[in-house]
């Protein structure tokens, strides 16, 4: 880490941060919000189109059998699917299982006015640099993110290859028959009757996604509430007026709108809504800290002969963002956005080197210091652009860059210069109930014809943790071993955050034991491209392999999660951070029992950041053997 020079961990800030994070403690934690999925009065999916689908032949029949099943259909799901590919396996032998629509994951839901990415679309659009797609703009809108997922479906023609409104419920391994058996479900509209089909397949790829359970309070009076409402995730532009193409409200100028939240999507959200309702009324919680984006156009000239001028641009173009973000920049600033001006990042996805236990008050310090005048700069730039002064206080976060997702927006804060928009600031306590017109908050209660949920997402569902728990798939594997009972037992166990001993021919995205990084597409990709380059090397070694497994040995996994915990020091600034999805709603802090503990750190990512686990997976490739794996072809 480079030296904080004249900067300086400031003790009155520090103070102030630990008061306003105890102002949003909650002893329930997580279990203060209950899933979308439970709420029956918003839909399951607005943009399905069930005669469409229903009229296409099946990808997947009860009863067949396929060499490669993937779960989820978002960018996870067909990196997965399209290194398989490049590996040199037939997309005939590959189908995708996902209970969306279509394909896109998180692109595929969210379709909310100004909805775009917050990582440069250059590094963050997966395989441009082989599809030779230029980005439109410098951070891609959501429909331009979800195009280009079709548009990966089709290059490595998967675009037949998925199974829409489909739910996995159950995987378990079949010993004798070297295969999974799973039980899914297809919804195929109001009109049909469901079908549930059992699948036999000899991998199993899992790819649910980081953020893929939208949530919303426990409101009193939820159930009350007469006005229109829906969750962003599941956006009614029957309700507003315009589409994911046409941010035109036009139903909203006589609406008085409410909207609860001011995270990642509200940032976004809340200048649409700014432009168009007759009054909006923002519902604040926990302020975001919001950076300067400085939007544009793609310059063409710029990316002919400059950013896509040399062959493996993406990668290295990657390579030099994340470089940025642990503190060990790599030449020249490429990206040069206020991403790459964060260096306080590095608390939540690491840093070279181990932080020792003796070193974590010195290593928090010195993160302190690195975010003072990021902190300082964003808190000033609150009080130049909201006028009104109170408001602007309001809007200042109060806690440093690794508790909460940064956000970068250009047209947010001057959104409460309007005068047809209020902010109501709860001081921590949230909004208290819903009456069955109006949004009550600070005891005043606040009539709204639209209430607009942006609540965000809790990471996964209920429960252990496990990719299975993450992904609300029942796995059991070798010997009847229950995934969600061995991460209960033991916590986190996998090699490289891929695969785990007692789930042979099973492969997963993390999301525990892994490098992390800003931009959440490269560890897919890097994950995903890992995964191929396995299974085809396994398959390369034997000589017929429709009976061959692949299978973390014991000794592998537990050294991987020794490594994992000998680096967790680098997280420790997480402690005591305000509530998010980052630490399940501050329920990490409760944490007493040290074989708890234990295992929360055997859950960590990579603490030594990114590069390094790049150079981890590299080198580990390079030596060759598989080590850590068994194969067998009986």
């Amino acid at each position: 880490m480079e030296d904080a020079g004249v900067a300086v961990s400031d003790p009155v800030i520090r103070q102030r941060y630990i008061e306003e994070r105890n102002k949003r403690r909650r002893p329930e934690g997580v279990a203060q919000f209950i899933n979308l999925s439970e709420i029956k009065s918003l839909p399951d999916d607005p943009w399905v189109d069930h005669a469409a689908l229903n009229a296409k032949t099946p990808a997947l029949n009860d009863g067949d059998e396929v060499k490669f099943l993937v779960l989820g259909a978002g960018f996870g799901g067909l990196v997965i699917a399209a290194h398989l590919v490049e590996a040199g396996f037939s997309p005939a032998d590959i189908r995708l299982v996902d209970d969306a629509g279509g394909f896109g994951g998180t692109w595929y839901w969210n379709r909310y006015p100004g909805l775009m990415c917050d990582v440069e679309s250059y590094i963050y659009m997966p395989l441009l640099e082989e599809t030779g797609y230029m980005p439109r703009f410098k951070y891609s809108y959501g429909t331009e993110l979800q195009e280009h997922a079709e548009r990966i479906a089709a290059k490595w023609e998967l675009s037949d290859k998925a199974l829409f409104r489909t739910q996995c419920h159950d995987a378990e391994w079949d010993d004798t028959a070297k295969r999974w058996i799973l039980q899914v479900t297809e919804y195929r509209g109001p009109a049909e009757p469901k079908r549930e089909i059992r699948l036999r397949a000899q991998y199993v790829f899992m790819a649910s996604g980081a953020l893929n359970a939208p949530h919303i309070p426990r409101l009193p009076g939820f159930e009350d509430f007469r006005g229109q409402h829906f969750h962003t995730s599941r956006w009614d532009y029957g309700i507003t007026g315009g589409s994911e193409a046409d941010w035109t409200l036009e139903n909203l100028k006589d609406k008085t709108v409410g909207i609860i939240g001011t995270g990642a999507t509200a940032i976004q959200v809340i200048p649409q809504l700014a432009n168009w309702a007759k009054q909006l009324v923002v519902f604040q919680r926990t302020p975001s800290s919001v950076d300067v984006r400085n939007q544009r156009p793609t310059d063409p000239d710029e990316w002919t002969n400059k950013i896509a001028s040399t062959k493996g641009w993406q990668r290295t173009r990657s390579d030099n963002f994340n470089s940025y973000l642990v503190n060990t920049p790599i030449g020249e600033d490429l990206v040069n956005d206020s991403w790459c001006r964060m260096s306080a990042y590095c608390g939540l996805i690491g840093l070279p080197g181990i932080v020792s236990p003796d070193k974590i008050p010195e290593h928090i310090a010195k993160l302190h210091a690195y975010d003072l005048e990021r902190a300082e700069r964003i808190r000033a730039r609150t009080s130049e652009v909201v006028k009104d002064p109170e408001t602007a206080e309001k809007l200042k976060h109060w806690y440093p860059a690794w508790c909460k997702r940064p956000t970068f927006h250009d047209d947010y804060l001057p959104a409460f210069n309007q005068p047809n928009v209020t902010l109501v600031d709860t001081d921590g306590k949230g909004v208290e109930m819903l009456t069955s017109n109006a949004v009550v908050a600070n005891g005043t209660s606040y009539p709204v014809d639209v209430l607009i949920l942006s609540t965000g997402f809790g990471i996964g569902k209920k429960g252990t943790g496990s990719p299975a728990a993450h992904a609300g798939v029942k796995i059991v594997g070798r010997d009847g071993l229950s995934m969600d009972d061995k991460w209960k037992q033991d916590g986190a166990s996998t090699l490289h955050g891929v695969s785990s001993n007692s789930f042979p021919n099973l492969f997963f995205l993390g999301p525990s034991q892994i490098g992390i990084t800003a931009n959440f597409t490269f560890t897919l990709s890097l994950l995903a491209s890992h995964i191929a380059a396995v299974v085809a090397e396994a398959e390369r070694q034997v000589d017929r392999s429709d009976r061959l497994t692949i299978e973390v040995t014991k000794d592998a996994e537990d050294a991987w999660g020794e490594n994992i915990m000998m680096r967790a020091g680098a997280f420790a600034g997480l402690s005591g951070c305000t509530p998010s999805y980052i630490n399940r709603e501050g329920a990490t802090d409760n944490v007493v029992e040290m074989q708890k503990k234990i295992k929360d750190a055997r859950g960590a990512p990579w603490g030594e950041g990114i590069l390094s686990f790049v150079e981890v997976l590299r080198a580990w490739r390079a030596e060759g053997g598989l080590q850590g794996f068994q194969i067998k072809t009986k």
